[in-house]
């Protein structure tokens, strides 16, 4: 029987090219896994679309987050198309099977993404690669129907298993790289950064935070660096710095309520009740009732949040946030050192300690 065009094409055609769909959704579902599986992001900014997403209902099934299960379709749909000779009809199933509920679940997560209104760009190029390996498994399918293909070169084969492999394992290693050390980042302290440093008196550490009050990452360490720092009450020079993200939205109006605490004399106690109140009630009602609580004057209160200097103060923190090289929330910098992301009690003891040591030195 002569070969169709289809099949002519198809043996001719390098491997790499007809895996380059399980590649791409291999890479881009290993590097949303990794930000899936961290505390705080190495790839996706934080407020974008990637953020909102990862935020979203849709973050996870069964509680297992979804890009894994990108990550295990398309590495199984990868190897299923590297399998000849014998095994060509039945890897062709398993292909074209496992390619056809990748393109079903890459078109409804792309519609989902639709409708929420944000677009998490390496989402898409997974959702986009699914439908492609629905085509490249439709061609594939029609091939081995028609005529076995001729089995590669096994040095093409091999080659291509270990892009897969890399494919899926580099996100990975670029995480381990970036944060390193539990998420310290041995960078060179920023100038912004230094700049906070100086205003520290004698003997003393000063801890910049940078801090959304609606972020659940910021909560969490928050309630993990209370205690610490009241332990060394009197140590530590402490200064918070306001970053909202655009996709929370009561993060502003915590914002200027913090910063009116701060003007008002209560800095410390609005932001621990601000920290200790909902994310729904932190609106500009429910910060108004925080005020209330820690014993502000509600007059020069409701005067602070209108004043348009605290939304430039605000603007002017997410600039030294900028500055200083911040990707991510929360960033806590214990002296020269940084540490990003929600840490555990240990991480947050042991920067601390060694910020403590170098300021008695």
């Amino acid at each position: 029987m002569r070969p169709s065009p289809a099949a002519t094409v198809l043996n001719l055609a390098p491997a790499l090219v007809r895996l380059l769909p399980a590649l791409v959704g291999l890479c881009a579902s290993a590097i949303l896994a990794v930000d899936y599986l961290r505390a705080s992001p190495v790839f996706c900014s934080e407020g974008g679309g990637c953020d909102a997403i990862r935020h979203s209902a849709f973050a996870s099934f069964f509680g297992i987050p979804t890009p894994l299960f990108g990550l295990a379709g398309f590495a199984a749909i990868g190897v299923a198309t590297l399998v000849f000779g014998r095994g060509a009809r039945a890897a062709r199933a398993v292909q074209l099977g496992l390619s056809t509920v990748a393109a079903i679940a890459g078109v409804t997560l792309f519609a989902i993404q639709v409708r929420l209104g944000h677009l998490c760009p390496y989402c898409v190029a997974a959702d986009t690669s699914a439908a492609l390996t629905l085509l490249v498994a439709i061609l594939d399918w029609r091939t081995v129907a028609d005529a076995p293909p001729a089995s590669p070169p096994l040095a093409m084969v091999v080659g291509s298993a270990g892009l897969l492999a890399f494919a899926g394992a580099a996100p990975f290693a670029v995480s381990v790289w970036v944060h390193g050390g539990g998420g310290a980042l041995p960078a060179p302290v920023p100038e912004a950064i230094k700049h906070e440093l100086a205003q520290a008196g004698a003997g003393e550490v000063a801890v910049i935070d940078f801090v959304d009050f609606e972020c659940p990452f910021c909560r969490k360490t928050n309630a993990e660096l209370e205690p610490l720092l009241a332990a060394h009450q009197g140590r530590i020079h402490l200064v918070r710095r306001q970053v909202p993200l655009r996709n929370h939205p009561h993060a502003r109006d915590a914002a200027r309520a913090a910063c009116c605490g701060e003007a008002l004399g209560q800095g410390d106690a609005m932001a621990t009740a601000l920290f200790r109140t909902d994310v729904n009630e932190l609106t500009p009602e429910g910060c108004e009732q925080v005020a209330a609580r820690v014993g502000l004057s509600l007059a020069a209160y409701r005067a602070c949040v209108a004043d348009p200097r605290t939304d430039a103060r605000i603007d002017a923190d997410r600039q030294e946030f900028n500055d200083a090289g911040g990707f991510a929330l929360p960033t806590i910098w214990f002296g020269d050192q940084a540490i990003v992301g929600a840490q555990p009690a240990s991480a947050l003891a042991g920067a601390l300690d060694r910020a403590l040591r170098h300021a008695g030195s």
